[in-house]
């Protein structure tokens, strides 16, 4: 890792952090690990301004990875990576009066190098997860969320409209891990080019009906607009570039079992895109061999299935004790890079009694690469005439990637956890060539 990378993004927080403190009535309200802000509650200004209706939020998230051992090149460095966030989520019927009404603006800032790219995968074929989660779509400033929703009948049923991602509503799971393949929605990471996950926005609509107070359905329709992932369009809300419609379906049951909270989700979408086979051209013959276009389909789908349960708590105390989490999507075999993955958690909150809020968590992952990407890539590498896994003209045969992470995190103050983790991967990329690999990280996650 490069110094001055590493002085300019402790530059930038120090920077962010001196100009919210000289708002601060009280500074020694700050830094105070009561507080659940880094800044502290502004002199009781922050507090009176949550009881209006404002929520102020502003947090940070940085992660470093190092590689160990292995990998495709062993030439050991670290990397870093960071998201700057900023925000303010409305109750407007505080605000203005206006009933079972809320909104929210949230822009991000990402940063910085993944270990993954060059060190841990082979170039050619990267890998398939990522072992820098915050890593991604650009160095630049986006526009995240900007959206209303309202509720009606009673909380029955509601609608949310505005720029927002699928993650935040369809497939949605916590990020406390930093390997990416157990953070967050990963039909997201899967989904190839269709879904995008946080920080991407896209023109959306979400309806949710609140079958009763453990189970409710919801669909959406999220425009789907490859543009807006390139460097600039950031806070692009035109429609041009628009590809089709992305369409997520989903039912989610909340049970409290021994009054223990759990969470299971299943869901399907589809993608009214046109979308290019992996592997047959337009006659339906393999194209690495004919050299046509590929063909051409009119769609693509897949489903999902998430589960969330805490199995025990700690004495009584229901903030602490052993959840287990499990994840599975599979995708269009014709068009999906990805046909299936798996993973599974356990996290145990609260392990000692000295330290009741912090938390360790292990967890295993399988991403499966479609056999027809497989075959695609050997029957390329018979045209070029290459057998050699050397050969830069050489396209690497991708299979299985399998992910691990044990991590414990420390909840230092109530506005800052740092998460040491190990990882181990094994088949980077999918690649059998390419060494297993052991890296070293860290997870830093503050709320200012």
């Amino acid at each position: 890792m490069k110094k001055n990378n590493n002085a300019q993004r402790i530059g930038q927080l120090s920077a962010i952090a001196a100009m919210m403190l000289a708002g601060s009535v009280h500074a020694a309200d700050a830094f105070s690990s009561d507080s659940e802000w880094m800044t502290g509650d502004w002199g009781g200004e922050r507090t009176k301004l949550i009881e209006q209706g404002i929520d102020i939020k502003m947090d940070y998230v940085g992660e470093v990875g190092g590689n160990l051992h292995g990998g495709y090149n062993d030439d050991k460095t670290a990397r870093y990576a960071d998201q700057f966030g900023l925000g303010v989520a409305l109750d407007l019927q505080k605000l203005w009066g206006w009933d079972n009404t809320q909104a929210k603006v949230q822009f991000t800032n990402r940063n910085g190098y993944n270990i993954s790219n060059d060190r841990v995968g082979d170039p050619r074929a990267g890998t398939l997860s990522s072992s820098q989660e915050v890593y991604g779509r650009g160095h630049m400033v986006r526009l995240t969320q900007l959206w209303i929703k309202h509720q009606f009948f009673d909380n029955k049923l509601d609608v949310k409209a505005g720029y927002f991602g699928e993650g935040e509503d369809f497939n949605t799971f916590p990020c406390d891990f930093q390997n990416l393949a157990f953070c967050g929605s990963q039909v997201g990471n899967w989904a190839t080019n269709i879904w995008y996950n946080w920080p991407v926005s896209q023109a959306a609509i979400r309806v949710k009906y609140n079958i009763n107070d453990e189970l409710y359905a919801q669909i959406g329709a999220y425009n789907q607009n490859p543009s807006q992932l390139e460097h600039g369009n950031g806070f692009k809300l035109s429609g041009s570039g628009t590809k089709g419609t992305v369409l997520p379906v989903e039912l989610v049951w909340s049970p409290n079992p021994n009054s223990l909270p759990g969470e299971y989700r299943v869901g399907y979408y589809k993608s009214t895109a046109d979308a290019d086979d992996v592997r047959e051209d337009v006659n339906g013959f393999d194209a690495a061999t004919t050299g046509d276009a590929y063909r051409t389909h009119s769609s693509k789908h897949g489903y999902w299935f998430v589960a969330q349960q805490q199995l025990t708590s700690h004495n009584g105390d229901k903030s602490r004790g052993l959840s287990i989490a499990a994840n599975a999507t599979f995708h269009d075999k014709d068009t999906n890079f990805i046909d299936n993955y798996q993973s599974v958690m356990f996290v145990y909150k609260g392990p000692f009694d000295a330290r009741p809020k912090d938390d360790v968590g292990i967890g295993a992952a399988r991403i499966h690469v479609n056999n027809d990407v497989k075959k695609n890539a050997e029957l390329l590498n018979v045209a070029n005439g290459v057998s050699d896994y050397d050969n830069p003209v050489f396209s690497p045969i991708r299979e299985t990637e399998y992910n691990y992470e044990i991590n414990y995190g420390f909840h230092v103050t109530n506005w800052l956890t740092v998460r040491p983790n190990l990882q181990y991967i094994t088949h980077p990329g999918g690649v059998d060539e390419v060494d297993n690999a052991l890296v070293a990280g860290l997870k830093i996650q503050s709320t200012f």
